[in-house]
């Protein structure tokens, strides 16, 4: 068997999902308050190669459906990549989310998929400030997502939460703030509001999450 090739992607890291904060799917694997998991996640990549091919200035998106907990299977995504990204950078990316290029956390997630839908290159938007806990992603015709600062009913005042974990495969940190907009207008659909958003700078090599 021929040796995996050596990647890095560091970058900003959103994942907003159906789940209340702090999305129980993190603490303790099974969704709440839905028993499905249905949402979006991706990175721009700040600096990044898989083997000599630069990733860095690319952004990818995956929005995803899961009828229960991620480990009972029978997921569903869709990956988005940037328009911009050559087809060496294309094969590269895909490889790394499909789970073909070694790390735990990505291997994991592709063994729990049933369908696949054809990848899509196109136009992705990207703002993100993990510190005020506000980004926003949007793919025209598939996507639109923006998080914010988590305030309590009763007390107008931005709360500020921050979970670690240290043996974590995502993330080993992230601020939580509130998927102020979910919404999934493509192949796969979901509409949410007020529901869980990380917020994280990560980074994955082909042997998994370094920090």
């Amino acid at each position: 068997m021929s040796e995996k090739v050596k990647w890095h992607m560091k970058g900003q890291y959103l994942k907003n999902c159906n789940c209340a904060a702090t999305c129980s799917c993190d603490i303790s694997g099974i969704p709440s308050p839905h028993k499905e998991c249905e949402g979006m996640a991706g990175m721009h990549i700040l600096e990044g190669n898989f083997g000599n091919i630069n990733m860095g200035g690319l952004s990818w998106v995956v929005t995803y459906y899961w009828p229960g907990p991620l480990h009972e299977g029978n997921g569903t995504v869709q990956a988005f990549i940037s328009r911009s990204a050559t087809e060496e950078q294309r094969n590269a990316l895909l490889q790394i989310l499909g789970g073909q290029a070694g790390n735990p956390w990505f291997e994991f997630l592709a063994s729990t998929v049933k369908t696949m839908h054809d990848p899509q290159f196109v136009d992705i938007r990207f703002e993100f400030d993990k510190d005020s806990r506000k980004a926003k992603v949007i793919v025209p015709g598939a996507l639109e997502t923006e998080s914010g600062p988590i305030k309590l009913p009763n007390v107008d005042k931005e709360q500020r939460y921050n979970v670690r974990m240290p043996g974590g495969m995502e993330y080993k940190e992230m601020e939580v703030g509130h998927a102020v907009v979910l919404r999934g207008t493509g192949a796969i659909k979901f509409d949410h509001t007020r529901t869980h958003s990380s917020l994280a700078v990560v980074e994955h090599t082909n042997e998994g999450l370094i920090g």
